[in-house]
């Protein structure tokens, strides 16, 4: 059995707010050291996977450049390996990716040189630990044209998955993508499939005739409820879509407990990454570090408290950092306060700086339905000016400098 992996990272990561200005959302830091999309690269090669396609879309310049030929994962191979696909138009083939399915179906040509039998499409943007075989094995022994992972979550969250109705074979009798009615169950797609080569090729290509933008969701597993074996495999482990900013500070400071839902030094199921060649971190005699993931290349003079730091991140004395993620290259100034904040790579804040202070109940003004829980997130390369106070629930822009505040007070809620 040949069996090949199709990783769909080219998601333009809206929910993520700034932090996907400039990159897709399986590119963005996570836990210090990590990208998003090193967790599935990784479960790919641990679960002996190593003929793997990486569909790209929205800018996938940082991407392309963190897999390049894939040599941290051992995916630099002659025979397998990663290949990296961007849509192309030329004269007689080719155009933008329009939907999920639509996506591998302009990709079938990878399916059929690896001559594959199974074809394995994952998403390049959760977070989890996931071996392959035992649900290929599943599949196999249930005789599936597709087979589905899934989990069970609570019952307000069903209007975010696609959910299954099982039989008590486990065989999925009817599939409904995001309802609005919370009355199909709570079992949701985790956006996992097994497909058989020829039923997934045969399957795209004729509802393609009639939908140009094919999705796995909305269009390919309805299609096949009835007139396919379509079956679920349950899985128990933990798994996190990180595609809000909640969802992504919250899990990044999990990640920093004691006693974290996943295991990041498991030598038995290493995280695989590019490794960024800097010195080990060094904490100063001022420094104060409390339940915190600190990176290679960082230098805490400061306070630093339940945050993840990623490499080269620098914290100045009578620094406070609290309750927050800083990515690569982020300056904290003297006597600054960072609390409950994202901040993207190279942000600086100046010397005396407040960033998080106030009440959370005002939501964001330019993206309430995604900063409404107290975050403030800034963009890549932002500049605060020294003595700013910034509020809870605010976006501030890539690239914004101390000219763009016209005031150093900004209000909860505020976008800059």
């Amino acid at each position: 059995m040949r069996v090949v992996a199709i990783l769909m990272a080219g998601g333009a990561g809206t929910r993520l707010s700034v932090l996907c200005d400039y990159r897709a959302k399986p590119a963005v830091p996570f836990a210090g050291k990590f990208r998003i999309i090193d967790f599935t690269l990784s479960n790919c090669v641990n679960s002996g996977i190593y003929n793997v396609a990486v569909l790209t879309q929205y800018r996938p310049h940082s991407l392309n450049e963190h897999i390049a030929i894939g040599k941290p994962w051992d995916l630099d191979r002659h025979r397998g390996g990663v290949q990296l696909r961007q849509p192309y138009l030329a004269r007689d083939a080719g155009d933008w990716y329009k939907g999920t399915a639509d996506a591998v179906r302009q990709n079938l040509d990878f399916v059929i040189e690896k001559r594959a039998d199974r074809v394995l499409i994952l998403s390049g943007d959760h977070i989890y630990k996931m071996d392959y075989r035992p649900m290929l094995a599943f599949h196999e022994q249930h005789r599936a044209d597709l087979t589905v992972a899934v989990r069970t979550v609570p019952l307000e969250e069903t209007d975010r998955f696609g959910i299954m109705t099982v039989d008590e074979s486990m065989r999925v009798v009817e599939f409904t993508e995001k309802p609005r009615q919370r009355d199909k169950g709570t079992l949701a797609s985790m956006g996992i499939y097994i497909f058989n080569a020829d039923i997934l090729a045969e399957r795209l290509e004729r509802l393609h005739a009639t939908i140009p933008d094919l999705d796995f969701g909305n269009h390919v597993i309805p299609s096949l409820i009835n007139d396919a074996r379509v079956y679920a495999y349950r899985f128990d482990g933990y798994w996190v879509d990180v595609g809000t900013v909640h969802a992504y500070w919250e899990t990044n400071l999990q990640m920093a407990l004691p006693v974290p839902p996943l295991d990041l030094y498991d030598p038995d199921w290493v995280i695989h990454t590019r490794d960024q060649e800097r010195p080990a971190a060094k904490i100063g005699p001022q420094a104060r570090i409390v339940t915190s993931l600190i990176s290679n290349g960082c230098v805490v003079r400061g306070t630093v408290e339940e945050s993840v730091l990623s490499p080269d991140v620098y914290v100045s004395p009578g620094a406070i950092v609290r309750r927050s993620v800083l990515l690569n290259e982020a300056w904290i100034g003297p006597g600054a306060l960072v609390d409950t904040c994202i901040l993207d790579c190279q942000t600086v804040v100046g010397p005396g700086a407040v960033i998080g202070h106030g009440d959370a109940q005002t939501a964001n003004v330019t993206q309430p339905d995604w900063l409404n829980t107290g975050i403030t997130v800034v963009g890549e390369r932002a500049r605060i000016p020294a003595g700013a106070r910034i509020g809870r629930n605010v976006m501030i822009h890539s690239g914004r400098t101390e000219e763009d505040f016209v005031h150093l007070e900004v209000p909860g809620g505020a976008t800059v």
